[in-house]
């Protein structure tokens, strides 16, 4: 794996001088993962922000190929580019390796690109796909996706006396991708560059397609302090409302187990979108979350055979 310096000193993918906001996520999510890989490399990109601000005509903020698509088929778009490069190896024509990269936001690929990805995982395809998840459809105005969680708002489920936010329960697609039966699939945070970096190694270590979903706050949409988007990527980890796990070959494991598990009112307060939360005086809003959050982290701890302390966990 890379040191920090060693990865400072590789080609930047991604130059400076795009659109994107201030404190925004993606830009790290894009520079860490494109870093870690050795090999040349093709990109393919769904429509969404990280395109728009990258890529405005004429142009372009990528230093590596990249090919935009449509919001609903980054996986047929790099499935068809790992198919021709295999073609052309075959027949000779090309005799370098070279691996490919798709990235797609939640709306991109929890909601719209789902199919596509799917049958691209599927068929067997060897490529990664990235999520850089900022949990909503940040680019057209603040929506909800299936990747927002429960109890936060959006301008298309605001909270207020009728519904306290979102009403559902985030979709969990890192363990759908990890239900397709693939080689690799990983959860990680643009806070944690060590765990995110080894992932994307050893994702281009398999044989077949892998998947890396990438928590990438959104300072527009969770309401935040641009200085503090690494610090609530971080909390999001330390409160395990995003645990940092991988699937290798069907084999669970959680990477990142905090020291001291901290309550998921940490991670919440500096974000606008939990404002709500904390107006509640019954208290009960928070504690619907708090529950959520432990349920689930204990199912995965459970899933992965592991203890809070990270060790294996005897079995019945």
């Amino acid at each position: 794996m890379p040191t920090l310096k060693e990865l400072a000193r590789r080609p930047n993918p991604l130059t400076g001088g795009h659109s994107a906001c201030a404190g925004c996520g993606f830009p790290q999510a894009v520079r860490l993962v494109l870093m870690s890989i050795e090999e040349p490399v093709v990109v393919a990109g769904a429509t969404g922000c990280m395109e728009v601000t990258t890529t405005t005509y004429p142009n372009t903020a990528w230093t590596v190929p990249f090919i935009h698509n449509a919001f609903e088929n980054a996986g047929a778009t790099i499935s068809g580019v790992e198919a021709a490069y295999r073609a052309l190896r075959r027949r000779g024509k090309i005799d370098r390796e070279i691996r490919f990269v798709a990235f797609g936001g939640d709306g991109g690929t929890y909601d719209i690109g789902l199919q596509s990805l799917s049958g691209a995982m599927e068929r067997g395809h060897r490529f990664l796909y990235v999520c850089y998840d900022n949990q909503a459809y940040m680019n057209t105005g603040i929506q909800r996706s299936s990747a927002t969680p429960y109890g936060a708002s959006t301008t298309t489920s605001p909270a207020g006396e009728a519904v306290p936010g979102k009403i559902q329960r985030r979709k969990d697609l890192t363990a759908i991708m990890a239900a397709h039966g693939i080689p690799y699939v990983a959860q990680s945070t643009i806070a944690h560059w060590q765990d995110l970096t080894r992932k994307v190694k050893r994702a281009m270590e398999v044989d077949g397609p892998a998947f890396i979903n990438v928590l990438a706050p959104c300072r527009l949409g969770w309401g935040t302090d641009p200085a503090m988007t690494i610090r609530v990527a971080e909390l999001a980890a330390e409160t395990c409302a995003w645990p940092l796990y991988e699937v290798d070959h069907g084999q669970w494991r959680v990477t990142y187990v905090p020291k001291q598990k901290l309550p998921v009112e940490e991670y919440l307060r500096p974000q606008e979108r939990f404002r709500h939360v904390f107006q509640d005086k019954s208290g009960q809003l928070l504690a619907a979350i708090q529950r959520d959050v432990d349920e689930q982290w204990e199912a995965l701890l459970a899933k992965a055979g592991q203890s809070v302390d990270g060790k294996a966990a005897a079995r019945a």
